[in-house]
């Protein structure tokens, strides 16, 4: 096991998957001699040389058409959009290219691509670098979600991702780049569609993803000295997402909480709330809720970003009001 960045352990996978398959290669903004804004990429370009790591222009929509026709021809291309409020710029060819194709084609043809999405908030970057749109990907049928909360996930789950047969939207946290963990560096990849627990407990379910892992430990860690003990599950994939954990935690615990940085208004957490409404009919202890973002752009300033934080205190207090 070694120690590494979240950011440091994306970059492995992705070297690992290239020196396993030659079909293999990435391209985008800054992935060359800049190796990505948070070094993602770094020292890729001297390990494996100009023609797979592509450094392009700034038109995301130009990547993404490069990537499909990429993969329509057997490689498996990795398309770096630097943020994902740029991912909005080539939702033309992710939603009605590389999501389709596969079906439009009576499954003969194939779309390998990961599309790797930054999400977030992070650090005064403000309305059009800090969105996290996961909810618009998940409802685009053909299109797997993947949203890595840990270092070691991050690993596990972009080598998944990398051999995945069907486009990927990989959604690496931006304040998680910096973040610490121990990463096997030989591990197998992880497999997608399968949440972890991260806590066990057996009086509520915390149901998150990405960043927001960290505050509903932290919260979980507040409320057990308060005598409320509170089951984390990090669900990983977003799709398909993990039902059979996700029921049977809640069948034990009977009180569910959904939390995410992405706005409430439209987000996944009510389609999971919605789901779980009708599978647990007239059985939860208490009413289902949820938390997101508020629906207003991220400000530039830190004071009024704080706002469209999900805060572990937030999460707490909705906790509590399922025990009233």
């Amino acid at each position: 096991m070694n120690m590494m960045t979240y950011a440091e352990a994306g970059c492995l996978a992705l070297a690992q998957e290239m020196e396993r398959d030659a079909k293999v290669w990435a391209l985008g903004e800054d992935v060359g001699p800049e190796g990505g804004v948070a070094g993602q990429y770094r020292g890729l370009l001297k390990r494996f040389g100009p023609q797979r790591i592509v450094d392009t222009p700034i038109s995301e929509s130009m990547i993404m058409a490069a990537a499909i026709g990429s993969s329509l021809l057997g490689m498996r291309p990795v398309a770096e959009l630097r943020y994902a409020d740029f991912a909005l710029c080539a939702a033309d060819e992710i939603i009605n290219q590389a999501a389709k194709a596969r079906y439009m084609q009576g499954g003969q043809v194939r779309v390998p691509i990961v599309i790797r999405q930054p999400i977030g908030i992070r650090w005064g970057m403000a309305a059009q670098h800090s969105q996290s749109n996961e909810n618009l990907w998940i409802g685009t049928p053909g299109l797997v979600v993947v949203a890595p909360a840990t270092a070691a996930d991050n690993h596990g789950l972009l080598k998944a991702a990398i051999r995945s047969d069907d486009p990927v939207v990989y959604m690496e946290h931006k304040e998680l780049w910096l973040t610490q963990g121990e990463v096997d560096t030989d591990a197998e990849p992880m497999e997608l569609g399968k949440a972890a627990i991260r806590r066990e407990g057996r009086d509520v379910t915390l149901i998150t993803w990405s960043s927001t892992v960290t505050s509903c430990l932290s919260t979980a860690d507040t409320l057990a000295r308060e005598g409320i003990d509170a089951e984390v599950i990090d669900l990983r994939t977003l799709w398909p997402w993990d039902r059979e954990a996700v029921f049977a935690s809640i069948e034990k615990t009977r009180r569910v909480v959904v939390a995410h940085e992405s706005t409430r208004v439209g987000g996944f957490g009510g389609e999971l709330l919605a789901e779980i409404a009708e599978a647990f009919f007239g059985q939860l202890k208490a009413r289902p809720t949820r938390l997101g973002s508020p629906r207003i752009p991220v400000p530039y300033s830190q004071p009024l970003e704080d706002l469209c934080r999900v805060k572990p205190g937030h999460i707490a207090e909705a906790t509590r009001r399922l025990f009233v």
